[in-house]
Formats: C-alpha cells, sequence, structure tokens
C-alpha cells in the first residue's frame, strides 16, 4: 500500500495505482468493478467529474467512499471541492489552478489532501510546490479515448518536474502494463487509470496486472 494512514485520516500519498472512477454509467454499474478492481490493488481512487443529470452525487460519492475507507483506501473528488464539506472524502483533484487555494481551504476547515493535473507546462509545477500540493498528475502520456481532451505531454517535461519537485508524480492516459517501464524511469511514482481498467471484462484481473507491473518496475528502478 502507498498511503500513510493515522486515526485521524489519511495522512499523505506516495504513489501507486491510482483509479479514476466514471460516475456515469450509475451506482449499480461501477460500484461492483470497483470493488473488484480494490481486489485486484487499486491504492487510491478519483472520482471524475462526468454525471449523468439524474445522478444522486452525493449518495454516489458516500457508497464509494464506504467502500474504499473498508480497505484503507483515500478518495478524491475531481474538481467538485465543495463535497470535502459534506462527506467523508479524503482530498480533491483539480484539473486547473484554483483561484483561491487559500479560500478553499479555509472553507473546508478540515485537513484534506490535494492533487493538480500538468501538461506540458512547467508553471503549473513550480504552483503546486509553492501550494503545498500533495502530488501531481500527467495527462496524457499516451493517446487514449478517456482522456481526449489532454495534450501528449512530452517525457522531457515529466523529467523536468522530477528535477522540480520531490512530490509524488502521477502519470495517466493510454498507459498499459506493458509501457509503465518507460514512465517510471522518468521518476513516476504512480500510473492513474480509467477504461484500462473498467471497461475490462475482469476489473480484479486488470488491475492486478497494472499493479505487478507498477511494483516489478518499481523495484527495477529503485
Amino acid at each position: 500500500m502507498s498511503i500513510n494512514t493515522a486515526a485521524s485520516g489519511i495522512k499523505s500519498i506516495k504513489g501507486g495505482l491510482y483509479l479514476v472512477v466514471d460516475p456515469k454509467p450509475g451506482l449499480d454499474s461501477v460500484l461492483p468493478k470497483v470493488e473488484a478492481a480494490i481486489r485486484g490493488g487499486v491504492d487510491i481512487i478519483q472520482i471524475w467529474d462526468h454525471w449523468s443529470e439524474e445522478q444522486n452525487q452525493e449518495e454516489f460519492i458516500q457508497k464509494i467512499c464506504a467502500l474504499a475507507h473498508r480497505y484503507g483506501i483515500p478518495v478524491f473528488i475531481n474538481e467538485k471541492w465543495s463535497w470535502l464539506k459534506e462527506t467523508p472524502l479524503d482530498g480533491v483533484h483539480f484539473d486547473q489552478i484554483p483561484v483561491d487555494i487559500t479560500f478553499i481551504r479555509n472553507e473546508i476547515d478540515k485537513p484534506f489532501l490535494t492533487g493538480l493535473t500538468c501538461g506540458n507546462d512547467l508553471e503549473r509545477i513550480h504552483w503546486a510546490v509553492q501550494n503545498g500540493i500533495n502530488y501531481i498528475s500527467f495527462c496524457a502520456m499516451y493517446p487514449s479515448p478517456s482522456v481526449s481532451s489532454c495534450d501528449i505531454v512530452r517525457f522531457k517535461t515529466v523529467q523536468e518536474a522530477r528535477k522540480l519537485t520531490d512530490i509524488p508524480i502521477f502519470a495517466s492516459g493510454g498507459i498499459r502494463p506493458d509501457n509503465i517501464h518507460s514512465l517510471l524511469s522518468l521518476g513516476v511514482k504512480g500510473i492513474a487509470v480509467i477504461s484500462g481498467i473498467l471497461k475490462s471484462e475482469s476489473p480484479e484481473e486488470a488491475a492486478r496486472k497494472y499493479k505487478q507491473a507498477l511494483e516489478q518496475e518499481s523495484e527495477i528502478n529503485t
């Protein structure tokens, strides 16, 4: 497991297998797949901001948190930070630099974790370091249907980020078990996956393959 925990909750993120959950198919469809993926070795979960109009967002968040927390897994919400005030979410992942991170922290008024998506703009990395963001994620490393809105990240950008900070770096977008090795050599500590796990016929087996490849390559690059 790649998180530090205490009685008061999740304290830090170090890396590992990061599952991004698309809630739009609905709780009945998604929850069993998430549980299977957890059995396969998922370390962190993010609920993507991709809802259908009729969905009960609070119920979905509560059920995912209840499931994940039974396994000691932290749950992030994508962008909608105000849900941290009403639910047991552990953190928020920002796709864009928030206008006022100090305001958000004061509004939530409890410890929580933060992540930021970075592309090829090193200014985002500088901002993350200056504002105490817990991890950064690069999207997208390879073409993928799930990340059509992301530019392809240059490997050199990830290498430069590793020189600028020692906070955990995650990579996402088109990642398969057989191309993880090329990312960990850049200083990446974890990978984020959506369709590669949740659209698999066996989310548990898919997650296990990612996790095994991640751990094997981590040992090689240690």
